[in-house]
This record gives C-alpha cells, sequence and structure tokens, in this order.
C-alpha cells in the first residue's frame, strides 16, 4: 500500500470516527474515551448510556465497490481482538461489575468526505 494510500485511508477512518462520536453525542450517549489502547488493540469509541458501557467499533468507506459494505469487515477475527481489548480495559478501569455490550458503527462517505450514510448496529457482536 503506498504512503498516499495509507493516509487517505487513515483520513477516512479520522473522519468516520468523529461522525460516529457527533452521532452517540445526539443519541444522548456519553463518550468515556476515543482510540483506547493496550498492547491486544485499540477501542474506538467507549461510551456509556443508562448504566450500560457500550465498545463501538467504527467502520468507514468512501466507496462499497472495492471492499464492500463497511460491517462486512468486522469479522470473528476482528469480534474477537476487540472483545479481548474490551477485557483489559473493563479490568484496568474496575468495571468488572458493568453491563457491556458491542455495537458497529458503518460510516459511508461520498467521495468529497460528506456524509452519505450512518448506521448504528446494537448488540452487533
Amino acid at each position: 500500500m503506498t504512503s498516499e494510500k495509507k493516509d487517505q485511508r487513515k483520513l477516512t477512518g479520522r473522519q468516520g470516527e468523529e461522525l460516529a462520536a457527533a452521532h452517540l453525542l445526539q443519541h444522548d450517549y456519553v463518550i468515556i474515551e476515543r482510540n483506547w489502547r493496550c498492547r491486544s488493540g485499540e477501542l474506538d469509541l467507549i461510551a456509556k448510556k443508562e448504566g450500560l458501557l457500550i465498545i463501538i467499533e467504527v467502520r468507514s468507506r468512501k466507496s462499497l465497490h472495492q471492499f464492500g459494505h463497511p460491517i462486512e469487515s468486522v469479522e470473528t477475527r476482528k469480534q474477537m481482538q476487540v472483545r479481548r481489548t474490551a477485557e483489559v480495559f473493563i479490568m484496568m478501569s474496575n468495571q468488572s461489575n458493568s453491563e457491556v455490550r458491542f455495537d458497529v458503527i458503518t460510516v459511508l462517505l461520498n467521495k468529497d468526505g460528506s456524509l452519505q450514510e450512518i448506521k448504528h448496529i446494537q448488540n452487533a457482536f
């Protein structure tokens, strides 16, 4: 992958995460962490709502032609990695008594970077 393509991919991901965070805030979620990292991976967004601890994986695309719909990229291996990373977060933040939910937010952007579609899938895995 060329440096230019990698930079574009990162920019698309950042845009998607910003739009996903704004979507969550509009729906009364409280974002407690963004891009939380540990050795086992990264959690895009961690939020709370109505007593639930919600781990949100954000997937963004500018085109469906090359890689398909963003939800298709949250395969079993990715789900396992997010769950492992969430376990570390829960332990490190002393939230082992919290009820946890795993959501996915997919973001489709137009070529110019404007929002085409956002979908919030609760209890995605």
